[in-house]
């Protein structure tokens, strides 16, 4: 890899960190954090699943840091990042199987894998584990439509395929 792209990743991995940190307390809804989603998505598509995964991590890290948010934060996001880009990969491009990748990885498996850290970390008992289920399909769905509606523009006017290129990351030739 050049090092003009390892510098372009890093630039881009810490700036989709910053957004994501500044726009998930001024866009969410109770019990969803639809912008994450959006971050997720796109990082994933230009960046893959392990870039995605840092930067859903190290969002999730400083909000909870920060904004005293719980650990949903991170069980919240790193299945969804992950399954994204490989999803996304999986099927040569097409930006839909990365947002199905987000609602499954965080509407589902994060949902699930948030019960039991909120039951022995923050004492939450009672619960199903199915009980974030439904706020967290939601908010994917409403951060996967952004994100589909951005990539699919950026996409047909060749632009996703450029981010592409110069960051160095596998351009396939789909156009949505």
């Amino acid at each position: 890899m050049e090092k003009d792209q390892k510098i372009r990743r890093l630039v881009l991995l810490a700036m989709l960190i910053g957004l994501g940190v500044v726009i998930s307390p001024i866009l969410r809804i109770e019990g969803m954090c639809p912008m994450a989603h959006l971050i997720n998505i796109v990082c994933a598509v230009l960046m893959g699943p392990w870039y995605a995964l840092l930067c859903a991590t190290l969002i999730g890290i400083i909000r909870m840091t920060l904004m005293g948010i719980p650990p949903l934060a991170l069980t919240g996001a790193v299945f969804g990042a992950v399954l994204s880009g490989l999803l996304y990969r999986a099927s040569r491009g097409r930006i839909l199987a990365a947002v199905i990748g987000e609602v499954i990885g965080t509407g589902i498996i994060g949902a699930v894998a948030s019960y039991p850290v909120m039951e022995f970390l923050y004492g939450r008992t009672g619960l199903s584990w199915m009980y974030y289920v439904p706020s967290f399909i939601c908010g994917t769905l409403i951060g996967g439509s952004i994100a589909f509606a951005l990539l699919t523009v950026l996409s047909r006017n060749g632009t996703l395929r450029e981010f592409q290129r110069k960051l160095g990351i596998q351009v396939y030739d789909r156009r949505a």
